[in-house]
Order: structure tokens, then sequence, then C-alpha cells
């Protein structure tokens, strides 16, 4: 019985014809209204029309869990966000909340006749969007709507609200100056780009001139949204000022050089910091950002790279943004870091070989000079000479870095051992700057008496305590045009307690005889903010990344150290070892000639004396040959005679590209920092939240002479209510959207509270 009872067929539970919308949950629609089936029973139902019923029924639906937001909102030509508002309504306003509100025009349009005639009358006299706008007192939306340029579907109607929107297809449009969001109309949720078939047309007969103008189409959801909150502080940070003054314009094209610049500092922002990135990152969401129809893509990117590069300008870019940089953060100068970093090259092609603190052993790399500074925040670079000692790239770096920091004004450069010079002391001393470095080489200890505990406080506040001794020293020039001379330093000593013995001392070396020995002390230990922006930004910005394949030989005429040389040193090394082990051996046979045992006479002859003479005498011949083998060998060789085939990788790009991410980084940097006060982990957590808060999503609304960014809520509340203060200040600042007169303002969509 039991068996004949479970072979029937199972009854159905929804009647044919229904939409599934969960299991067990079905719709059925028709002209006369809806109904909804929950496990065979009609549990919600509505008639033709009955909007407000319909509405119920879904938000119902979501409520008692029959079926999730993202079915419901499926079955019902929906999307979530939808579901979820009208969720909001009936809490806020019972069943009539639900209501949907009148359709068409609330007011009276400023399209009329007369304004569309005179708008076609401007329009063929060849005058701008903006000009016709002004001139008719409408947006340049209404003047693109006038002359047939606002994207339209396929039957001719107004371009729909974005799949998903539902019953919100349709709508009318927008009227000039109230953006959709103030009359409370919903908006359309990834609409279509403006279409520039037209300017693209013209770009490629070279007829553009300054690039595609930014148009941006109001909608909800954009990807990528949170882009554009790096706009004030790009702005600050000056790359687009900079990259104007320095290259002037592209030929002309579609994309131009802001919308180049802007590419690559966004996907940056978005962690695509290299071309190849632009694969990664949909070109329509990326374009929806610049306010084009699309981003540039890899080709692009690298050609327009390339022309930039082809004027040999980036060394005057980086200098520009520093200006700019000083001009900005002028407080933030008072100390310089200077350092070199290894970029490190895994490619086939052979380059010479530097060591590479990181890895602890030499490999092919480029070096490069940094300074930061005094937040570690990058502010120039260059690219060192092969075989260049910090010391002498800095030496080369004191007219630019006067430049930087303008006339008269003292600045403290601070570096690490490989800057040791008291040559370049003195030429840091008399270029106008003070030094701050570590001392090299073995010293002598301060006496134990001299050291004091010295407590200073940061510049976060935070107390340092240290066992410093204060002295001077005087330091002898051996080299150089300044042979002979003598520089007189402050030298501040730590001790610092060792794990095995005696307490080791580190010693300062300084002309600033205005701080207090902890400062000094202080201050050259945050050389290690330079190294952190190293760590960070081969993380998040591909510092090291080869941005450019292209190489140019190396000068076969450049003299480089001859390795025979050094082979030729250790022969002498070793016949000294010889020599020295030849005459211990021989002292220690004539002692014992000399020392016998009592009773036993020993006699002294010359053969013997010989016998033990010989193998030192071979040892010292063989010093001396070597020693002459070794003096005959030049120090230095012509590269082309050692290595014919080494290369030099491209600068001029990688020096752009650098000049673009210390943007970015900057930008970044700004944003964190304006979150202090407003987030209560911002010491950890600031740039995390940053980089979640700019790969975002949110609304687009253009207006008049405005430019409305609304974000989506962040992962948690708190990170919601930070980006909201953030984005105040943000809107406080009034930056206008590069090549537009639209401000940008910024908001932040409430955090949803528990389902």
């Amino acid at each position: 019985m039991m068996g004949r009872m479970l072979s029937q067929p199972v009854l159905p539970l929804l009647p044919a014809g229904a939409k599934e919308i969960a299991p067990g949950v079905g719709l059925v629609t028709g002209p006369d209204g809806g109904l909804v089936m929950v496990h065979g029973l009609a549990t919600f139902a509505w008639d033709g029309g009955d909007e407000a019923g319909r509405r119920l029924a879904a938000v119902q639906l979501v409520r008692l869990r029959a079926a999730s937001q993202g079915q419901v909102a499926a079955a019902f030509g929906a999307d979530p966000a939808t579901i979820w508002r009208w969720d909001k309504a009936l809490a806020a306003g019972g069943v009539a909340g639900l209501v949907p509100a009148r359709r068409g025009p609330k007011g009276a349009s400023k399209l009329t006749p007369q304004v569309a005639a005179r708008i076609a009358g401007l329009d063929a006299a060849g005058k701008t969007l903006r000009q016709i706008a002004a001139a008719t007192g409408v947006s340049t939306f209404t003047v693109r709507n006038a002359l047939g340029r606002v994207a339209a579907s396929r039957a001719g109607e107004p371009a729909a609200t974005g799949a998903g929107a539902g019953e919100d297809a349709g709508q009318a449009p927008a009227q000039e100056g109230e953006p959709a969001q103030d009359r409370g109309e919903p908006l359309p949720v990834l609409p279509d780009p403006v279409p520039r078939d037209g300017e693209r047309a013209l770009a490629r007969w070279g007829l553009l001139g300054e690039g595609a103008q930014p148009v941006f189409t109001a909608g909800a959801r954009y990807p990528l949204a949170g882009l554009l909150l790096a706009l004030p502080a790009l702005e600050a940070a000056g790359l687009l000022d900079a990259a104007r003054e320095v290259y002037g314009r592209l030929r002309n094209g579609y994309y131009g050089l802001a919308a180049t610049l802007l590419t690559l500092v966004f996907l940056a922002l978005a962690g695509e910091p290299r071309a190849e990135g632009a694969t990664r990152v949909p070109p329509a969401a990326l374009g929806r950002v610049l306010g084009l129809d699309r981003a540039p893509e890899v080709k692009t990117i690298r050609r327009k790279l390339g022309e930039l590069a082809a004027a040999g300008k980036a060394s005057d870019l980086i200098m520009a943004l520093a200006r700019r940089h000083a001009a900005a953060r002028p407080g933030a100068l008072g100390f310089l870091y200077a350092d070199g970093h290894a970029r490190a090259y895994y490619g086939t092609r052979t380059v010479q070989k530097t060591h590479i603190a990181r890895l602890k052993f030499p490999a092919p790399a480029t070096m490069e000079t940094w300074v930061t500074d005094q937040h570690g925040g990058p502010v120039f670079m260059v690219v060192a000479g092969p075989s260049e000692s910090l010391a002498g790239e800095l030496r080369a770096l004191l007219p630019d870095l006067r430049k930087i920091a303008g006339e008269g004004r003292k600045v403290t450069i601070c570096f690490d051992r490989g800057g040791w010079s008291p040559a370049l002391f003195a030429d840091i001393t008399e270029a106008g700057f003070d030094l701050l470095s570590w001392r090299k080489g073995p010293a002598p200890d301060v006496p134990a008496a001299e050291f004091t505990t010295i407590t200073c406080a940061d510049d976060r506040g935070r107390a340092h305590e240290y066992d410093l001794a204060d002295t001077t020293v005087t330091l002898d020039i051996g080299d150089g045009l300044r042979k002979g001379q003598k520089v007189s330093l402050r030298q501040v000593t730590r001790r610092v307690p060792a794990r095995h013995g005696a307490a080791r001392q580190i010693h300062a070396l300084t002309t600033r005889r205005d701080l207090d020995a902890g400062q000094v002390c202080w201050r050259l230990t945050s050389r290690w903010r330079e190294e952190n922006y190293f760590r960070y930004a081969r993380t998040h910005f591909a510092l090291d990344a080869l941005d450019s394949h292209a190489a140019t030989p190396d000068d076969p005429h450049r003299l480089v150290p001859n390795p025979a040389k050094k082979a030729a040193a250790a022969q002498v090394r070793r016949a000294e070892a010889l020599t020295q082990a030849a005459e211990a051996a021989r002292e220690a046979a004539l002692l014992e000639l000399r020392s016998p045992a009592p009773g036993r006479p020993v006699t002294i002859t010359n053969q013997i004396l010989n016998q033990l003479n010989a193998p030192a005498e071979a040892a010292y011949r063989e010093l001396e040959e070597a020693g002459q083998a070794a003096a005959a060998i030049s120090a230095r060789i012509r590269l082309g005679d050692l290595t014919p085939d080494m290369i030099r990788l491209e600068t001029e790009i990688k020096q752009i590209t650098h000049a673009i991410r210390m943007a970015a980084y900057n930008a970044e940097t700004t944003l964190a920092r304006a979150l202090d006060g407003h987030y209560a982990r911002t010491g950890d957590e600031a740039y995390a939240l940053i980089r979640e808060a700019l790969v975002s999503s949110g609304d687009i609304i253009p207006g008049d002479n405005q430019l409305l960014i609304r974000l989506d809520p962040l992962t948690a509340p708190r990170r919601t209510h930070a980006l909201t203060a953030l984005c105040d200040q943000l809107t406080q600042a009034r930056t206008r959207y590069p090549g537009t007169d639209l401000v940008l303002r910024y908001e932040v969509k409430p955090h949803p509270g528990p389902a």
C-alpha cells in the first residue's frame, strides 16, 4: 500500500501558465490583474491597473521570506533596488506610499518652439553646446535634446530606463535644472550613453581638435562612480595643469590629453595601474565616469603614451608636478627624504646588474633616485645613471631641489649611508640646504657619561624615548677639488641595547643646530616612510612594472669597472695570504731550532737556513708577480669591449607613468587624511576604506552647472558615515569636472537597515 501511494504523481502546486518565482511560489498575470500562489494557495491578488496592489504583493512576498528580493524583482520586471524602495515606501506611508506618482512633466517646459528654433539657428551658426545653452537660458542637455542628439530607443521613443526598470520605463524626461532625484523620479539604471558617432567620424579624419568633450547621462548604479571622488584631490596634485603646461595638447583625436591622463589615473586608482589593466575594466563602465561612450583601450593608451614620450619632456612634467606639490603642501617640504630605488628587471635582455637591498643580492635592474616629503609622499624622481652612486645623484639633484623648494628656503635633505661623502656634505651646505644622515664606517664610541635619556613627540603626538649623546665632529674631505678641507657637523649618537655584549652606538650627522637631539633621531628614523611608499606603490601602483618594452643600446664607450682587475686583486690577496703563511712557518721552524730540548745540541748551518727560507722566498716572488700583473690591468674598460649587447631600458614612458601614479597616490593620500576625526580606525584602515570607496557604484546626475555623484553605501555603516563626512568636505571644494563647467557635488545613500 505504501509503495502504491509513493508511486502516484505529485499534485501540481502551480496552475498551468504560472511563472515560477521560487520553489512552490508562482505568479499568474493577465489583462484583468494578477495572482500569486504560495504552495497551492492563492495568497495575493490585484485587479488590472491596481499598481499599488501589485507592488504590495511583491513587498509582502519578500517580507514573508517566500522568495528572495532578487527572485521577486525578476518575476515582477523590476530590479532589487526598486523592490527595496517599495518596501521603504510601504513602511513610511502604508499602502498609499505605493501609489505611483503622476507621470509626465510637473511644470512648464523651457523647450518651447521659439527656443527650439533659436537653438537650431545658433547651431547652424557654428556655436558650441555651451554657448547655445548660455544664450538660450537652458542646459546643454536640453540643447542636445532640441538638436536630436539624445539617445532614443529603436521605436523612436525616449530611451528606456534600463534593464530592470519595470513600470518606470517610459517616464517623462527630466525638466531642465531640476535633477530627477529632487522630483522623486527614479533614475534609469545604466542608460545608453549619448551617441558620439559624429565626433568619432571627425576624429577619424583629424578634424576634432582638443578631443571629445565630456557629456554625462543621468543614471543610477554606475560602476566605478566612486572614482570621481579623486577629482578634487587630483586637482590639488595638479597633474592635468602640469601636463597642459608641459605638453600643451595631443594631436587631433577623439581622446584628448585630459581624457588620456584621467583614464590612466582612474585605472591606477581602480587597482589596474598598467595599460594592460584596461582589458580587465569594462570600457563602457570607465567611459561613463569619463563622460564618454567608452574609455580608450590598450592599443590607444599605448599610442597616446608613445606620443607623449616622443616629446621628450617627461622630466619637465615631473618637475612641474613637484612645484605644484610644493605649492599645495608647503609645510611638508621642511624635510626631504632622498634614496635610491632599484627597479628589478626579469626579462631576457642584458641589463646592467646592481645590488637590490630587498633581495639581498645583485640582479639586472634600473636605478632611480626618489625624493619624498616628510610624510612619505613622492615629490620628485629621476632615473639614475648606470653605476652612479647616491652621493653623485644627490649632488646633481641640488639645483632641481632648489627650484622645487624656492630660493632662500631652508630645507633639510635626509638620506642614508649610501650618500656618505664629506665633500657632498660641503656641497649641500653651500647650496643652502641642511643635511641629516647616518655616519658610515668605523667611528670612536662616545663615552657613557655623555648619554642622556630624551623623550620627544612625533608629528602624530606619539612619544619616543631615546638614549642620546650630543657632540660635534670634524671630517676630512679626502678627494675631489675640496681635498684637504674639513667640514664640521653636529653628531647625535644613539645607544641601542645589544642582544649579546655591550650596547652599540649609532651616529647621526646633521647641520641643524636648532633641533632637539630627540627630534634629530626621530626625523632620521622617519626616513622609513619613503621605504613604506616604495612598498605600497609596488603593491598597489605597479611601481616596478615594465610599462614599455622598448630599449636602446647602452653607450659602448662608457667606462665600467674591469672584472679582470677584480680577479687580479683577488690573486694579490691570495699571494699575500700564502706569503704570510710561509713567513709564519719559517719563523716557527727557526724558533724550534733555536730552542732545542735540554741536553740536545743543534747546529744551524747555511744549508738548513736556505731550506727554511726557500718557501718564503717563493711566496714573495709570487706576490711580486701578482702585484705587477694587477698593476698592468686597467681599472676601467670600455663597455663595448666587455658586454657589447648591453642595453638600457626605456625611461621616457616610465617617467610619465611614474608622474601619473605619483599624482594618483598623492590624491589617495589626501582623501585618506581627510578621514581623520571621522573614522575611528583612520590610522589602520584609511587607505583600505578609500580604495573601497573609489571602486563603489553610484548615481551620476548632471544638472545646470552641477554634476551630482550619489554613491551607494559601503560595506559597513561606520564606513558609510565616514564616506559621508568625506563627501561633505569634497563638495565644499567646488571642484569642476575637467573640461566642463560642472561643479562636483557628492552625496552618499543611507546605509540600509537590517532586513
